[in-house]
């Protein structure tokens, strides 16, 4: 069964940095490429952050990019992501998951979602 434990959140005032991480189980790590999702109070979820399999080739949402860099440790199981100028729109629970991406969409894969880490950016 696919096991997905997100941590690293935390307080920040706007424009610090925190460090998510995604630690995994119950798949094959280094096949499957993973996402990065968030939800805010009061909205859909959301994608954030993308990374393929092996780690060459990525993609961030717009609201994101420049910021944020998602990467990988396939000797762990674990995903990261490292989050910048945040902002106090950025204040959401985080999520990894296995994801898929075709174009401009990527889409959460299988799994169930983990518990996610609170973000949570003052002005």
């Amino acid at each position: 069964q696919v096991q997905l434990v997100e941590s690293g959140g935390g307080f920040v005032q706007a424009g610090g940095s925190l460090r998510l991480s995604c630690a995994t189980s119950g798949l094959t790590f280094s096949s499957v490429s993973m996402g990065w999702f968030r939800q805010a109070p009061g909205k859909e979820r959301e994608f954030v952050a993308f990374m393929d399999w092996n780690g060459g080739s990525t993609y961030y949402a717009d609201s994101v990019k420049g910021r944020f860099t998602i990467s990988r440790d396939n000797a762990k199981n674990t995903a990261y992501l490292q989050m910048s100028i945040l902002k106090p729109e950025d204040t959401a629970v985080y999520y990894c998951k296995p994801a898929r991406r075709v174009g401009r969409i990527v889409e959460p894969a299988y799994g169930n979602w983990g518990q996610g880490t609170q973000v949570t950016v003052s002005s």
